[in-house]
């Protein structure tokens, strides 16, 4: 008996799934004795579903899917936290498997989304909501379930490591890197979710619940982007032996729960300092396993559409074969969140400032009153407007005390040319 699949998006991962379905569902049945259905497909766009062959299953209303008694299975891949949200609340209150890409949903309801499946009684999956293409979220919640996992650390978004990436190699400043990644598709007209950290945040929100069985929500999640790295920073970072990379870091330590995401420089030698370009990567540390990364592409109608379609494969086994839903929320240990101001790391600080007498004695001062102990200085270049780039890199100090070193230095008048640039070092 086939699965019959109500499908809700026909954008690029919508009409990827759309694709393989079509090319692969006698492989599907033969290979894996699975065999399903695309029953009915839903979009506000019923060209897309003309382009894809599927018209004659179009409806423009989601509901039409979720009164249908016939169906099994819903794939919600709209995207965002409104209209997605009723999609699948009320696709499992309709007693049907739900199979969504939506990072963002399921790191700002995640729990409800997950408490509605449970009350319903039906599986929920969610692969494709981070890391594209690369399996992460049922390898953390089977594959490395016997470990305790120490850290989850990742390249998440393929638009900024693609940017910085140029940016390292080719010495683009940031608005080339920015628009030829626009002209390449790989960063939309209004880039914030990807430049400014946030669709990072929602994925380490998702992966630090799973991995460290805690409700970790994008809200909990430090947040910076790359906006105020330049070239000078990237080489610099070079010349110290680092890479820069936009990073998702979650760690457990004794006090709670490390989560963040911002610039980072990496040791040159370490793994993820060499996955450049789209690629993502997500390096996770167990008590048992030890050190592992999972690495390919995040993006792209393939390689989403795959891990969506490995979801939908699964549940519709699971269907077909009356398997109870597997491992939902884990998220029982409610461990703390540890606020930023606690973190205590290493720094890079990049000022911009006048060519003039006295000013590294009053920034030594500065630094010296917040208890910042500097590592090494260097002085880079003079600029047409008379301002010189000056990098510190300090030893161990806690993030409070370098924001009001910061803070106190750019109060300083006519010291500083431009918003000075702070890079985290994880060693």
């Amino acid at each position: 008996m086939a699965v019959r699949i109500g499908l809700v998006g026909t954008g690029t991962v919508g009409g990827g799934c759309i694709d393989i379905i079509q090319k692969h569902r006698d492989d599907f049945k033969r290979h894996y004795g699975i065999d399903i259905e695309l029953a009915r497909v839903c979009s506000r766009n019923p060209e897309q579903a003309a382009a894809h062959g599927v018209e004659g299953l179009f409806t423009g209303d989601f509901r039409d899917i979720v009164n249908d008694p016939d169906i099994d299975l819903v794939i919600e891949l709209i995207g965002g936290t409104t209209t997605a949200r009723e999609v699948v609340l009320e696709s499992l209150a309709a007693g049907k498997a739900v199979v969504t890409a939506n990072k963002a949903l399921m790191a700002t309801h995640g729990k409800e989304v997950m408490d509605a499946a449970e009350a319903a009684g039906r599986e929920l999956a969610f692969e494709a909501s981070v890391g594209g293409g690369i399996p992460i979220i049922d390898p953390l919640k089977h594959s490395l379930i016997a470990n305790e996992v120490l850290s989850v650390m990742g390249i998440v978004n393929g638009t900024t490591n693609y940017m910085l990436t140029r940016m390292a190699e080719d010495n683009m400043s940031y608005d080339e890197a920015l628009a030829e990644a626009q002209e390449a598709g790989f960063a939309e007209a209004n880039p914030s979710a990807d430049v400014d950290g946030f669709d990072a945040a929602a994925k380490i929100a998702i992966l630090a619940s799973i991995a460290f069985n805690s409700r970790v929500t994008m809200d909990d999640v430090y947040t910076r982007g790359i906006t105020n790295i330049t070239p000078v920073d990237l080489e610099a970072a070079a010349d110290m032996g680092y890479a820069v990379k936009l990073l998702a870091i979650a760690h457990r330590t004794p006090g709670g729960i490390d989560v963040r995401v911002h610039p980072t420089m990496l040791p040159a030698d370490h793994q993820m300092a060499k996955v450049n370009g789209v690629f993502n990567a997500i390096y996770v540390i167990g008590d048992a396993v030890g050190e592992t990364m999972f690495f390919g592409e995040g993006a792209g109608a393939g390689p989403a559409a795959s891990a969506v379609m490995g979801d939908v494969l699964e549940v519709a086994r699971h269907l077909s074969q009356g398997v109870p839903p597997l491992v939902g929320c884990t998220c029982t240990d409610e461990l703390p969140i540890l606020p930023i101001e606690e973190l205590s790391m290493k720094y890079y600080i990049r000022f911009s400032v006048a060519d003039r007498l006295g000013v590294l004695a009053t920034m030594a001062e500065v630094f010296a009153r917040h208890n910042v102990s500097v590592h090494s200085m260097v002085q880079r270049g003079k600029g047409e407007t008379g301002a010189v780039d000056v990098i510190y890199v300090t030893h161990q100090a806690k993030e409070r005390d370098v924001r009001s070193a910061i803070d106190e230095i750019k109060a300083e008048d006519d010291l500083l040319y431009a918003e000075p640039s702070l890079i985290r070092v994880e060693e």
